[in-house]
């Protein structure tokens, strides 16, 4: 079977840039593209096929040997973005969204619970189209929930593909069993990546920020291309 992507569009300019980094991600480990519209009713159907030829189109002025297919599914995009993803067997899904700061605008409320509803990885993107390099710096936020770590093995995956530099980063903290255990978690990161060969740094969230502010520094300070992290819904 076929590694495949998908792409959830809506015609609009942030879909196309998201059609941008699937296709270029595709290429490089040799997926099958598919892009998916939702529509309401069974007479916006035949309309929304046709939309998605000019959406493949779009794809194909990227890297024309990249193979596209495309999806119509009549019903909302909370539940069949999902639903498509899991039928068809999907390892990752690109989504555009409309936002500007901070993670409510970064995920988008409508974007936000359309990954709820997936157990697929979502790669969620702004304006910024790869780079042909793709990924070069990935940040990785780290704290006490277990289930962070799982992200890890995705972010190495992505890591080999791009040759991407890792940039751990944690909250400093003053109860002592917390920064332990943090520091536990740090360690543990840092090893599974050195194992996996990946290239990482670590860093801590500077005195009197919040975690998020620390993120939102370290992407800005190394120029990231994405923020890793987890949707524990």
């Amino acid at each position: 079977m076929s590694t495949k992507l998908l792409v959830p569009t809506d015609f609009s300019e942030v879909s196309h840039t998201a059609i941008q980094h699937a296709v270029k991600f595709a290429s490089i480990i040799n997926a099958e593209l598919v892009l998916l519209h939702i529509v309401a009713s069974r007479e916006d159907v035949s309309k929304a096929h046709e939309k998605l030829e000019q959406e493949t189109s779009i794809g194909k002025a990227v890297d024309s040997s990249c193979s596209i297919n495309t999806v119509v599914r009549i019903g909302n995009i909370f539940d069949d973005i999902g639903d498509v993803a899991s039928e068809i067997g999907v390892s990752l899904i690109f989504m555009g969204t409309h936002g500007a700061s901070r993670w409510q605008k970064i995920t988008g409320s409508n974007a936000l619970k359309v990954i709820t509803n997936s157990p697929v990885p979502f790669i969620i993107v702004q304006e910024k189209l790869m780079q042909d390099s793709g990924y070069d710096h990935i940040v990785v936020p780290l704290d006490l929930n277990f289930e962070t770590k799982q992200k890890l093995e995705l972010v190495a995956k992505i890591s080999h593909y791009f040759d991407s530099q890792v940039h751990l980063i944690t909250k400093d903290e003053d109860d002592e069993v917390i920064k332990n255990k943090l520091k536990a978690n740090q360690l543990w990161a840092v090893n599974y990546l050195k194992e996996k060969n990946v290239k990482h740094s670590s860093h801590l969230v500077e005195k009197g920020d919040s975690l998020s502010e620390g993120i939102f520094k370290l992407s800005k300070d190394v120029n990231a291309d994405l923020i890793a992290i987890m949707n524990l819904q």
